[in-house]
């Protein structure tokens, strides 16, 4: 069995990467923290909180809190004002990682690249096309195909 030595990407700590990709002690903090947005998010009177409000109430980051929803590990479908920022432009969304514009925009470029390459394949079959149709060939011709 190969031993992974990493450094914690959160404090730099050298340990060793089996399951997590996190040290041990970061990752308990990262559970008390959830540990804490879970419990305040559990109470009635806090379902409708953003994220913001989540963080200045807890004091747990932002960044872990996102995370907590990407993950899955808060339901979003209890919480209607918590969400995400698009990894594009950043405006908020409840799921994925794209919102629709942004997804839409990515689309409408990979469409308009593969219509660009099947034009270029049909414009290259046309010459050769053309080529195989000449009946009278000179010797420059054949130098300039070779």
């Amino acid at each position: 069995m190969k031993n992974n030595l990493a450094n914690c990407p959160v404090c730099g700590e050298l340990f060793v990467k089996a399951l997590r990709p996190i040290c041990n002690k970061c990752f308990r903090k990262r559970e008390e923290n959830y540990e804490k947005v879970s419990t305040f998010l559990r109470k009635k009177s806090n379902r409708m909180a953003t994220v913001t409000e989540v963080y200045e109430k807890t004091g747990v980051s932002i960044q872990d809190i996102e995370q907590f929803i990407r993950e899955g590990r808060i339901q979003l479908k209890q919480f209607p004002n918590l969400g995400y920022p698009c990894e594009s432009c950043g405006a908020t969304i409840r799921e994925g990682r794209l919102c629709h514009g942004c997804a839409d925009n990515l689309k409408a470029g990979l469409d308009a690249g593969e219509k660009e390459k099947q034009f270029q394949q049909r414009k290259q079959a046309n010459e050769k096309a053309k080529e195989k149709n000449l009946t009278y060939h000179s010797l420059q011709d054949r130098l300039k195909r070779d």
